[in-house]
């Protein structure tokens, strides 16, 4: 556990930092591993299957995640006021409210997998091949929910070591799944959703255990479905659907512009594929920040700290402003090399785009981290709207621009629409940010 409402908001904030972010590279150098992997076995093909569905599981993640995380605000508001029989209804239900969630949208999402595959522009050559991937990811969103909430609840009480230590065990998993499937019994690509999803089960089961031996305000009790309190499971549901919703809408967008990208031909397919990669490693930094900025806001607004929530949104901006400094050395440096890396393919045109959409991309980084900051912060302190209305700006652009941008210019066109994207989105957030400090 970590009281984050005492001691030096720096100290803290690095501190809680460094292991989420450890725990991000990690889960991101399995995906690199895992499409290196899907190439090296299966070839450019099976990774154009891949990478065509890739929003979509995408989408399937951020939308868990942001549920989770959204649950797990209330809970680490308990804990910053130490209330901890509050933490433990918050938990419980977190869980009950998590499995009807995951298993309703399951169910609707294998009904209609062909038509939303059709919408998302496949094309008929790997149509076969990318269903059958996505369909095994669909069918375990039991467990990606669960072991999304497991992982949320246990940063809600200052422990990001425990989710870096699970992680550890499900990329090691993945990777050996991998392995025995593609290499081994060459099963295709579906084997990959399967590695995937078993992985995550026994890492899942793993977590289950420690957790609730570690922490004793976790463990099931005897009539805790009949003490969980409507008011709170409201309260849990309007943030998780607000945070999951933030990060659909983002989605939802990239969905959009998946479908232009679709059309350009496998090419530009895997050089989206390997270039979202590389910038998803990039902006773990990013990410690592925001998480921490939504649990310590949350503590501290428990404890009624305001003073300081505005000295950690403070270190939030200076530490993810330095990391963009050194993504542009890495970027302008190795971004070739990078994208051969990971897809192990030499399709110069793959990798001419790849490499131009991250060094272009990357020269407004500086907004992204500034985005990560206030966004995450505001959904520490409640604030439900404000980054609902950033993400929805960020969706309206993404589709507004994936059919006149891209039919008008090409891939060059899907490199430039989350810069011009970012540009406004961030508006609303600093509009409301200024309003704390007046």
């Amino acid at each position: 556990m970590n009281d984050m409402t005492a001691g030096s908001p720096v100290r803290i904030i690095i501190k809680f930092t460094i292991p989420i972010l450890l725990g991000n590279l990690l889960q991101l150098a399995y995906s690199v591993i895992d499409m290196r992997l899907v190439g090296t076995f299966l070839g450019d093909h099976a990774l154009a299957a891949v990478g065509a569905t890739s929003v979509m599981y995408t989408l399937f993640i951020g939308f868990f995640m942001g549920i989770a995380n959204g649950f797990a605000v209330t809970t680490a508001r308990h804990f910053g006021g130490k209330n901890m029989e509050k933490v433990h209804i918050s938990f419980v239900s977190s869980i009950v409210m998590g499995a009807v969630l995951s298993v309703s949208i399951s169910i609707l999402c294998l009904l209609f997998l062909g038509p939303i595959m059709r919408l998302l522009n496949v094309p008929d050559s790997i149509f076969a091949e990318s269903a059958g991937y996505i369909r095994i990811i669909i069918a375990g969103l039991l467990i990606t929910m669960l072991y999304d909430i497991l992982i949320a609840s246990a940063r809600a009480i200052g422990d990001s070591v425990t989710p870096l230590l699970t992680l550890f065990l499900s990329v090691g998993l993945n990777i050996a799944g991998d392995i025995l499937l593609l290499g081994v019994l060459h099963t295709g690509v579906w084997g990959a959703a399967l590695a995937t999803v078993a992985a995550q089960l026994i890492t899942a089961v793993v977590c289950w255990i420690y957790i609730l031996r570690k922490y004793y305000f976790y463990r099931y009790r005897v009539g805790d479905l009949r003490r969980l309190e409507q008011p709170m499971m409201v309260a849990m549901m309007k943030t998780g659907l607000s945070m999951a919703l933030m990060s659909s809408l983002i989605s939802i967008g990239s969905f959009v512009l998946q479908t232009a990208i679709n059309g350009l031909g496998n090419s530009y397919i895997v050089a989206q594929s390997a270039a979202r990669r590389i910038t998803e490693i990039l902006m773990s930094v990013f990410v690592a920040v925001g998480h921490t900025m939504a649990t310590y806001c949350s503590q501290n607004l428990g404890a009624d700290r305001w003073d300081r929530i505005h000295e950690g949104m403070k270190a939030g901006y200076w530490i993810t402003c330095l990391w963009c400094a050194v993504v542009l050395i890495i970027v302008y440096t190795l971004a070739p090399k990078l994208i051969c890396l990971i897809t192990g393919s030499s399709d110069l045109v793959m990798i001419h785009a790849a490499t131009q959409y991250l060094r272009i991309d990357s020269l407004l980084y500086v907004l992204v981290a500034v985005i990560f900051v206030q966004r995450n912060s505001m959904q520490g302190i409640g604030d439900t709207v404000t980054p609902l209305i950033s993400s929805g700006i960020e969706m309206a652009g993404k589709i507004i621009l994936a059919f006149t941008l891209v039919p008008a210019l090409g891939y060059f066109g899907v490199i430039l629409v989350e810069p011009i994207v970012w540009i406004v989105m961030i508006i609303p957030l600093i509009l409301k940010v200024r309003t704390w400090e007046r």
